[in-house]
C-alpha cells in the first residue's frame, strides 16, 4: 500500500531564513501522526511571508505533488506580513468557510485573541487546503475541531481515501 502525500507548509520569514526553529510544521506532523490511520508522508515546504511564494508552494503541492490535503501554518494574523489567507484564496476554486468558522469558535474557548485569526480553507481541484495557526497547541486544537469532516470532504472532491484513528478522531462518513 502506498503512502498518501499530505502537504505541510510553514509560512514564516524567520524560519525560512534560518533564524527561528520551525515549530508549526512539526506540530502539524505530530497531530497527523496521532489522528491519521492511513499510511501517509509529509511533503514539506518552508516559505517566507510572501504571497507569491505561498501561492507557488500551494499550487505545486496540489498540482504537481498531488496532495489531496494541504495544511499551512502561520501567516493568518492581522499583521501586514500575514498574507496566507489571501494567497490561499487566490489559488482556490472555492472557499470552504465552515472550516475557519469552526476553528475560530473552538480556539475562542481557549484564548480570547483567537478572534484575530483569519485562517480559511478552500478547494483547488482535488485538494483541500486548510490554514492553521502557527502555535503547535493551537494547531492541534484546530485540527481536532475540523478533522472529523476532512476525510469525507476528500471523498467528495475525488481525493484519496484518508482514514482516522477512531480512538483519537472519529471521521464522519454517511452510511451507505
Amino acid at each position: 500500500m502506498s503512502e498518501s502525500p499530505i502537504g505541510v507548509v510553514t509560512i514564516s520569514d524567520r524560519a525560512s531564513a534560518g533564524l527561528y526553529e520551525d515549530k508549526g510544521g512539526p506540530g502539524i506532523e505530530a497531530a497527523l501522526a496521532a489522528i491519521v490511520a492511513t499510511r501517509w508522508r509529509p511533503v514539506r515546504r518552508l516559505v517566507p511571508d510572501e504571497r507569491e511564494a505561498i501561492e507557488a508552494a500551494l499550487c505545486e503541492l496540489a498540482d504537481v505533488e498531488r496532495c489531496a490535503l494541504i495544511l499551512t501554518t502561520g501567516g493568518t494574523g492581522p499583521s501586514p506580513r500575514d498574507v496566507t489567507p489571501e494567497a490561499t484564496e487566490a489559488v482556490c476554486d472555492r472557499i470552504m468557510p465552515g472550516f475557519g468558522e469552526l476553528m475560530r469558535t473552538r480556539s475562542l474557548m481557549e484564548v480570547p485573541t483567537a478572534i484575530l485569526s483569519r485562517q480559511i480553507a478552500g478547494l483547488r481541484g482535488r485538494s483541500l487546503i486548510v490554514n492553521l495557526p502557527g502555535k503547535p497547541s493551537a494547531i492541534r486544537t484546530c485540527l481536532d475541531a475540523v478533522f472529523p469532516a476532512v476525510p469525507y470532504c476528500l471523498d467528495l472532491i475525488g481525493g484519496y481515501r484518508l482514514d482516522t484513528n477512531p480512538s483519537v478522531c472519529v471521521a464522519f462518513r454517511p452510511k451507505g
